[in-house]
C-alpha cells in the first residue's frame, strides 16, 4: 500500500512517540520547521510565522497532548516567546556544537561571587585600618 505525500505526513502527525522524553528540561534546542499561527495566537495574523527554521530556545517544560503526542514547550531566546513543540521540529544544540551553556555560566557565577567576597574582605580590612585604636 502506497501512501501520498499528504497521507504520509498526517500518519506521521498522529503516530504515538517515544515513551521516554527524547530532550530534556533545560537542554538547548532548535528549531526545524517553522512554527505557523494556528490563531490561538491573537497577537499576530492567522497562518503569521511566529519561529522561523534555525531559531534557538530552551525546553521549559514537557507535557503531552492526547496522551499520545509529546509536546515540548520551548523558550525562543530572540523571539522572547515559549511555544509548544514537537519532537520531529526539533534538533540538540549540544549534540551539534558540544557547547555547554550550563557550565559557563557556573563558571561565571562562581568567579563573579569569588571577586564580592574579595571585595567585601578588602573593605572589612580597610574600614579595620582605619578605626583608631
Amino acid at each position: 500500500m502506497e501512501f501520498t505525500h499528504a497521507q504520509a505526513n498526517q500518519i506521521s502527525a498522529s503516530t504515538k512517540d517515544e515513551i521516554l522524553p527524547v530532550f530534556r528540561l533545560g537542554q538547548r534546542v532548535r528549531i526545524t520547521k517553522p512554527i505557523k499561527n494556528d490563531g490561538s495566537n491573537p497577537f499576530h495574523e492567522p497562518n503569521a510565522t511566529l519561529v522561523h527554521p534555525g531559531a534557538e530556545g530552551y525546553v521549559v517544560r514537557i507535557g503531552d497532548w492526547l496522551q499520545v503526542i509529546r509536546i515540548y514547550e520551548v523558550h525562543f531566546i530572540e523571539e522572547g516567546d515559549t511555544y509548544g513543540c514537537r519532537e520531529a521540529e526539533l534538533e540538540s544544540i549540544e549534540d551539534i556544537d558540544g557547547y555547554d551553556e550550563v557550565a559557563e555560566e557556573l563558571a561565571w557565577l562562581r568567579s563573579h561571587r569569588a571577586q564580592k567576597a574579595l571585595k567585601k574582605a578588602l573593605e572589612a580590612q580597610s574600614q579595620k585600618e582605619g578605626e583608631p585604636s
